[in-house]
């Protein structure tokens, strides 16, 4: 089996929402918001959702932070692109959603398409209650 390095490193998004940000209750509400905006997309399909809070505390040798309070993930994939197979290895997406007792942290890793992370961001950006402005940017900061 041939080893590579297709990245040198993995950048990744993280949003820190207050409870007092969103109109999202918890991580049910925060997932079902998500996965309408995966459905609604035009290239993006749903594939599943994994609760690895459950998962983790089911292992007798599992571990969670005890300021985490629930977290999934979501699983999909926007498809646009197979240029290569070894692209399959970085496929499809995910994006975290853990509870805290200080609110919630949306997470995802950065793609190699831009229009992929600019989407991502902006389905992020729209769990605040008011959203954010964004003077000036292109992309936004999560």
């Amino acid at each position: 089996m041939k080893q590579s390095l297709a990245f040198a490193e993995y950048p990744i998004y993280c949003l820190e929402l207050g409870r007092d940000e969103t109109p999202f209750a918890s991580v049910e509400a925060l997932c079902g918001y998500f996965r309408a905006c995966i459905e609604s997309h035009p290239t993006a399909v749903f594939i599943a959702e994994f609760d690895h809070y459950a998962h983790t505390q089911s292992l007798p040798e599992g571990h969670i932070d005890p300021s985490i309070r629930a977290a999934r993930n979501l699983v999909f994939c926007f498809g646009i692109s197979l240029s290569k197979p070894e692209l399959l290895a970085c496929r499809p997406r995910s994006i975290g959603i853990a509870e805290t007792e200080r609110g919630f942290f949306i997470t995802f890793m950065e793609t190699p398409m831009p229009v992929a992370n600019a989407v991502m961001e902006d389905w992020a950006l729209g769990l605040y209650q008011n959203p954010q402005p964004v003077s000036g940017q292109e992309t936004h900061n999560l």
